[in-house]
């Protein structure tokens, strides 16, 4: 896959993303994360060292706040922004082509993986059937047994624990950062996939 950015231009979009205000390395990941819509996000290993080369060229300067440390850019700093807004605007085009790029290639792997998934649940799901049919909790008449009862009751239960867990987990990440896209194209097709292979389960 090409590299999302071209040689030196991460460095040029540091500077964009300071012109806004001073910043700490986890916002400038985060802005860079949200910009791509949570397709790409880089490392502490890959912002750090460009930083502190910005900061020896003396085009952004490093203030203490609390246990952070904030980058801000300079006038230097700005002076070079300025000059190379054109370079900028093509940065931002590279971007976009880049968030559709992976943008495809998650889609992909995401249906790769949900068939799979289908499979699976369709296995699964042909496999409880029969035993349900072996074990033969039907009774003439149409009434529920007691067993059968029971299986309804914990079968209710699993769906609400399902759901109070995963509300949770949602909640928690929710509080750090929006939930991506991706994430939430996952979700659909999952649960959709789940509910299809739950059904099937319960066809006579």
């Amino acid at each position: 896959m090409p590299p999302v950015f071209a040689h030196g231009a991460l460095r040029l979009y540091l500077l964009a993303l300071l012109e806004s205000g001073p910043k700490h390395g986890y916002e400038l990941i985060k802005a860079l994360k949200d910009r791509f819509g949570g397709t790409y996000s880089p490392s502490a290993g890959t912002i750090y060292p460009r930083l502190g080369k910005l900061e020896e060229e003396g085009l952004v300067a490093t203030e203490s706040a609390g246990r952070r440390t904030n980058y801000h850019i300079t006038a230097a700093g700005l002076a070079e922004l300025n000059r190379r807004r054109d370079e900028l605007a093509g940065v931002e085009n590279d971007i976009s082509a880049s968030v559709r790029r992976l943008a495809d290639g998650l889609r992909e792997d995401i249906r790769s993986n949900m068939r799979g998934l289908r499979a699976d649940l369709a296995a699964t799901a042909e496999a409880a059937r029969t035993a349900a049919h072996a074990a033969d909790f039907r009774v003439p008449g149409g009434r529920v047994p007691p067993e059968g009862s029971r299986s309804l009751k914990e079968a209710e239960l699993m769906l609400q624990e399902f759901r109070d867990d995963l509300r949770t987990e949602l909640r928690l990440h929710a509080r750090s950062q929006p939930l991506d896209p991706v994430t939430l194209e996952t979700m659909r097709t999952v649960l959709e996939q789940a509910r299809i292979a739950v059904r099937n389960s319960l066809k006579p």
